[in-house]
């Protein structure tokens, strides 16, 4: 581990461009342990592009980022593809990264709830239950960053609810940082430090609250303001006193 204070990983006024065409602009944020940001835009905003260069998979084309120099970072993808026939338990499937013990793989399925599964076939699973096995496979080796794609892809509200609650737990338990992409903010609000709206620049920034609240955020997600008030009311009871008043109107 590094540094204790400085930010587990920063960038500065990073860009990317296709074949002159400018996916993302002067894009600036950190991560700190013990965080989470969380990227919410429309499909095409460059999300996952930003994630991939946070990564170190992509270069920038400009800009500067810094990683702490001693950390590690455990990776959820959206998704991963295991071959049908290939004879597989969940296990085993944790065991196959790489520098790992049968140890570590009964810590991280008993972290994300799933240690009656561990002799089950891995294709067997529900589709809730691969994600929180893809979790455990990202946490395995207890890195100090946690970068999640989408974690909660085609999953009904409950699992998606326990996988941010899973999610959170770890973070404040270990103090790791997470930056993590999301399509929806609302359910990502009790879990989040602060959420960066992006479509190709960072739209707004700030609390899961302020950003609920900011029409940038609205224009961007090309919803009626009134309708998430109204939405967010209904699923949120504990911060009713704040929909009381009206909202602007563009």
């Amino acid at each position: 581990m590094g540094d204790n204070t400085s930010p587990l990983i920063r960038l500065e006024n990073v860009c990317k461009s296709y074949h002159k065409n400018l996916v993302l602009e002067n894009i600036s944020f950190s991560v700190n342990r013990g965080e989470t940001v969380t990227l919410i835009g429309p499909n095409g905003a460059g999300k996952s592009t930003l994630m991939k260069i946070s990564l170190g998979i992509l270069e920038a084309s400009s800009g500067e980022i810094h990683r702490d120099k001693s950390i590690t970072i455990g990776y959820m993808p959206q998704k991963v593809m295991i071959d049908e026939v290939l004879p597989l338990s969940v296990r085993d499937f944790l065991y196959l990264r790489p520098n790992t013990s049968y140890a570590d793989v009964a810590e991280a399925l008993a972290t994300v709830r799933l240690t009656r599964l561990a002799d089950h076939p891995v294709q067997s699973a529900s589709g809730g239950e691969m994600q929180r096995i893809l979790l455990a496979r990202a946490i395995l080796g207890k890195p100090d960053l946690l970068v999640l794609d989408e974690p909660v892809q085609g999953i009904d509200i409950m699992g998606q609810q326990e996988i941010y609650g899973l999610i959170a737990k770890i973070r404040d338990e270990t103090g790791c940082g997470v930056l993590m992409i999301s399509h929806d903010l609302h359910l990502v609000m009790a879990s989040t430090n602060q959420v960066l709206c992006l479509n190709r620049h960072i739209c707004c920034r700030g609390s899961p609250e302020f950003v609920q609240r900011n029409p940038e955020y609205h224009a961007m997600m090309g919803r009626p303001m009134e309708g998430v008030a109204i939405y967010t009311h209904n699923h949120d009871p504990d911060h009713d006193h704040e929909y009381h008043h009206g909202h602007d109107h563009d």
